[in-house]
């Protein structure tokens, strides 16, 4: 078998079906697999979605393992060469693999892959590339005008959004490489139950002597906090997983040091922040009537200041969403991807009647 798409869920329905519905596109013609490890979920995610994907292999977990050891679980179980570990607020285009395998298997030394996501508004996500935490750039991520901020940057600046490069550190909603070379690097740390574990695990496989690469010009949407929500236990994660980062790697007792507190004042000041906000600003809700269903052959000036637009899958390929949303990507256009059951925008769900 050629590939294994690793899906750990939690809740999010509607973003995983929608996932789904995605990789069962890009798998279209390959010898491939989906396997969908659901980590407990009150909501009954896999009763839910079974029947609608038939070919999809679920785990449901007696138990929440956490990120990293469901992910190691699905890979255990994974029989492809390659697996790609993924998001399931995730959407991917039908030719993602036609792009990414001949990189890969062209590409000397790799060890693994990122592309370029963007949000469901077009927008870059600067943690798809990424430097490995040091005391430089932790200092960096307070005082971001300093003369040396771009090269010690804890986002990888010096690659471009669209570049193709090497970069450190890749997101854990999106990482392909090669099975042999995951279990190679053992897989996630399972002392990570979330948060973190894509940062170690990039660097274990740069510690083997591979190198890891930003695809840039390849992009998946990564709904990005819908099926996560940020609390104090949100928080307070983080931080137990950057601690656990410094202790593993840093021996250093200046640089251990200094990052430590860098993590503590950053946690400090997201609880102070969280508990002087009243409330979590929200858009409001759209009336399913003000919602614009676009034709398949609108034009940009069709697109008005505050609309609110919907593509809908049975007209678009997710390859044409993917590249509308990074042309039209703007603050005051808001845009809804609409699949067979679910309509999904960047605060809202609706269920397709």
């Amino acid at each position: 078998m050629e590939i294994s798409i690793v899906i750990v869920s939690y809740n999010a329905t509607p973003f995983l079906d929608q996932c789904l519905q995605s990789c069962q596109k890009a798998l279209a013609g390959r010898k491939g697999e989906i396997l969908v490890i659901d980590n407990h979920s009150p909501e009954k995610v896999v009763e839910s979605l079974r029947i609608f994907f038939p070919g999809v292999k679920f785990y449901p977990l007696q138990e929440n393992l956490g990120f990293a050891k469901a992910n190691n679980f699905g890979v255990e179980k994974a029989k492809g060469h390659y697996v790609l570990i993924l998001n399931p607020d995730t959407i991917i285009p039908e030719n993602l693999f036609d792009q990414i395998i001949p990189f890969y298997q062209k590409t000397k030394n790799i060890g693994a892959l990122g592309v370029k996501l963007i949000d469901a508004h077009g927008r870059f996500h600067p943690e798809s590339k990424r430097n490995l935490p040091t005391p430089f750039n932790a200092l960096v991520k307070f005082f971001p005008n300093l003369n040396f901020a771009k090269k010690s940057s804890y986002y990888n600046v010096q690659l471009r959004a669209d570049d193709v490069g090497k970069t450190t550190v890749l997101v854990g909603a999106f990482m392909f490489l090669s099975r042999s070379t995951y279990l190679e690097a053992k897989g996630f740390d399972e002392r990570y139950f979330m948060y973190g574990e894509d940062i170690d695990l990039s660097y274990s496989i740069e510690r083997l002597g591979y190198e890891n690469y930003y695809k840039g010009d390849t992009v998946a949407i990564h709904y990005k906090g819908e099926s996560t929500r940020k609390d104090a236990q949100y928080y307070r994660i983080f931080f137990q997983a950057m601690n656990l980062f410094i202790d593993k790697y840093y021996t250093n007792i200046f640089s251990k040091t200094f990052l430590k507190i860098g993590v503590w004042v950053k946690y400090r000041i997201a609880i102070f922040g969280m508990k002087k906000e009243v409330k979590k600003k929200i858009a409001a809700k759209i009336a399913v009537n003000e919602l614009n269903f676009l034709p398949k052959n609108f034009q940009s000036q069709d697109l008005k200041n505050q609309g609110h637009y919907v593509f809908d899958t049975r007209l678009f390929s997710y390859q044409e969403i993917i590249m509308y949303l990074e042309k039209f990507s703007s603050s005051t256009l808001h845009f809804y991807i609409a699949t067979d059951r679910y309509l999904i925008g960047e605060n809202e769900i609706y269920l397709r009647e």
